[in-house]
């Protein structure tokens, strides 16, 4: 059984450990050099400080600009690939053609059978994330501490362990859907709307509670020239440290009521800035930068769990729904 289910999957899986090599190859190449730049740049000494290099932070930052906009969307394409690709049609194509009921009567079991697909497909899946993420996270590393923003969208969900947990959970949907629609075609559309639907709730709803998010108050600094205040508060600054997650930033009056569209000028009215800002306060909800891999942990374990449910159901559906 084992057997044939890797002959069944062995050309796709393959193909793709073909082009992952090639691709790590070209990438490891690519990487020492900007490793190589990174290093007699004198950037080092300075990460995450923009100012610190002047020129050449810039001069760095613009290399391998097409590298980075066709490496960048490979972890966020990948995972939803595999539950569309590979997921989906495991075993919808079976039983929309009919060809399970030949395995089924030469004595293997049901459970057996979608266990040893599982474990073959869904193996290969999280092992080919796993390893197209050590090589993105590795090539992105010197960009990343200079950038200091690891919490941005983009950037968490394309490193360290959390793409893997996305394709185990596509890969469990893409299954599962099949398994309940019983149409390759019909089940690849769901797995993918289905995928980026939970992409967007864990994103803007979950990942911000994974942990009870810190706050920070002060007065606002006075600016050299004018001041004006729009939704989304001014800079942070001095509040919270770089890489921080802002969560949200607002200006609040002495009544403690959040302030929007307001400007102040230092003119004839306000010559004293400082006095004009007095009543005004800067309120800020963000994650520090140190609860990085908590959150790289909390959500690649949220996406287990999903993916442990999925499966769970999908032999529930193999065993008491299919004929």
């Amino acid at each position: 059984m084992t057997w044939l289910s890797w002959r069944q999957f062995r050309t796709q899986g393959a193909t793709v450990a073909a082009i992952l090599a090639v691709l790590a190859v070209l990438l490891l190449f690519v990487g020492l050099d900007l490793r190589h730049l990174y290093s007699v740049s004198g950037l080092a000494t300075c990460a995450s400080n923009p100012n610190c290099g002047g020129s050449n932070y810039d001069a760095f930052l613009s290399h391998y600009v097409p590298v980075r906009q066709l490496l960048g969307p490979l972890l966020l394409v990948l995972p939803a690939a595999i539950g569309v690709f590979w997921g989906a049609p495991l075993v919808a194509g079976e039983l929309e053609s009919g060809t399970f009921r030949m395995v089924w009567t030469q004595g293997v079991s049901r459970t057996r059978w979608l266990a040893v697909k599982i474990a073959v497909v869904g193996t290969a899946s999280v092992v080919v994330t796993a390893l197209a993420s050590l090589v993105v996270t590795w090539w992105y590393s010197q960009i990343d501490q200079i950038n200091n923003s690891r919490f941005q969208s983009d950037i968490f969900n394309e490193r360290n362990v959390a793409p893997i947990g996305y394709a185990a959970f596509a890969f469990a949907l893409g299954l599962c859907a099949g398994i309940l629609l019983r149409r390759t075609l019909t089940a690849m559309a769901v797995t993918l709307v289905g995928y980026i639907a939970a992409q967007a709730v864990v994103m803007t709803s979950i990942r911000p509670r994974f942990m009870a998010a810190l706050h920070a108050t002060g007065p606002i600094e006075p600016p050299p020239g004018a001041i004006a205040v729009a939704k989304g508060g001014l800079p942070p600054k001095a509040l919270t440290d770089p890489g921080d997650w802002i969560i949200s930033n607002s200006v609040t009056n002495a009544a403690g009521h959040s302030v929007t569209n307001i400007e102040i000028r230092p003119d004839s009215e306000c010559a004293n800035t400082g006095h004009c800002l007095a009543d005004y306060h800067q309120n800020i909800t963000y994650q520090p930068a140190s609860r990085y891999w908590s959150f790289q942990w909390h959500e690649f374990g949220l996406y287990v769990g999903l993916t442990a449910v999925l499966i769970g159901l999908s032999f529930w559906l193999i065993r008491r729904r299919l004929s």
